[in-house]
């Protein structure tokens, strides 16, 4: 769930709104971002929210593909997940995300009302690069008929909660809101 996403360089203005400082050196351009790729992340300092850069995919295994999403169900459970939940919060800005169907039919969800999906993750260290993950929730009506899940997607409203450690475990269950879906091409069922 959630394996490509995409950064559309009109975020830019809505990011400037939200986010306090801005590495100057960061410069959002638009394309697919896919796992292992460093991707523009917003975080909580001392100084307030910032927009950094961070690779997507926890490397828990040599050899294997990295974890790039973690259920919000399962989160506080799991070891590996603990350090980056409790300490490391962050907020994935995207254009948009993909997901396929069971017939690999990809389709493209946007929010109606925004021009930025702030979705919900955490970060960790490993060999002194930061990495994270995209946490994923049951699906919303807009996304049940692609896949089962989808990104913990946050209101603009709710970005300080999310670094708030008494109204992040409320946040968690919420469900996100409703998306549009766009389809290039998708097969047409006359038993359906």
């Amino acid at each position: 769930m959630c394996s490509r996403y995409y950064i559309d360089p009109d975020m830019m203005e809505e990011i400037s709104r939200v986010v306090q400082n801005i590495d100057g050196r960061i410069r959002l351009t638009q394309g697919d971002i896919r796992p292992t790729d460093v991707a523009p992340v917003i975080g909580q300092s001392e100084h307030g929210l910032e927009l950094g850069m961070c690779r997507w995919g926890y490397p828990l295994s040599k050899g294997k593909n990295p974890v790039i999403n973690a259920r919000v169900e399962t989160v506080m459970d799991k070891p590996s997940f603990q350090n980056g939940i409790l300490y490391h919060r962050l907020l994935i800005p995207a254009g948009g995300f993909y997901e396929w169907n069971s017939l690999k039919e990809k389709s493209s969800f946007t929010r109606p009302d925004s021009s930025v999906l702030y979705m919900a993750g955490f970060c960790d260290w490993f060999e002194n690069e930061r990495r994270f993950v995209i946490l994923t929730t049951t699906a919303n009506d807009s996304m049940k008929k692609i896949h089962n899940r989808m990104p913990l997607i946050l209101e603009r409203e709710q970005i300080t909660d999310w670094f708030d450690n008494n109204k992040m475990p409320v946040l968690l269950y919420q469900t996100p809101t409703q998306l549009n879906r766009q389809t290039e091409y998708e097969q047409q069922s006359l038993f359906s």
